[in-house]
């Protein structure tokens, strides 16, 4: 139900806006604004989205939980498309969320509403991962001989060591 007065809420919040805003500074210089925000707003999500991919691969790199640049991510990715889409409201909440303070609060908010029981990286817990031995510390040196037999035609009519059949 919350959805749907959002659907209702916003559109009726964006029309006010850009009435009164249009209103006091005139129709040009208003979607100058709108698409000036649009502009800048990409380009702040560019740079803040490559932070958050490089803290997500420093996270998997560090085998850490990568659940709080993920959110990062999608929030960031989120605020580009409230960044495009035209209007007043939703331009401040798409730059709001450029704000990595912001990202954060709202991240430990969901968090608090999130219950998770366990955490695991690769199907097993974290301190097993630690005392389990290295791929690299298993290694076994040996030599091997082919012994798969040559492999002849069953079929009359071969002809040479190409193989191809005589029609």
């Amino acid at each position: 139900m919350w959805l749907f007065a959002l659907f209702i809420a916003v559109p009726l919040i964006e029309i006010a806006l850009f009435i009164q805003v249009g209103g006091a500074i005139g129709l040009w210089w208003t979607l100058g604004i709108v698409v000036l925000t649009a502009i800048v707003g990409t380009q702040l999500m560019r740079a803040q989205g490559a932070l958050a991919l490089s803290q997500l691969r420093d996270s998997f790199g560090q085998l850490n939980d990568p659940t709080e640049p993920l959110a990062h991510g999608a929030m960031i990715l989120f605020s580009g498309a409230l960044l495009l889409t035209p209007g007043f409201f939703t331009d401040f909440v798409g730059f709001a969320l450029l704000i990595p303070a912001v990202r954060s609060a709202v991240f430990n908010w969901a968090k608090s509403r999130v219950k998770v029981q366990t955490f695991t990286m690769g199907g097993m817990a974290e301190e097993e991962m630690r005392r389990r031995p290295r791929p690299e510390d298993d290694v076994i040196d040996g030599d091997f001989k082919d012994v798969t037999p040559e492999k002849r035609p069953t079929h009359p009519g071969v002809e040479g060591p190409s193989g191809w059949t005589k029609h």
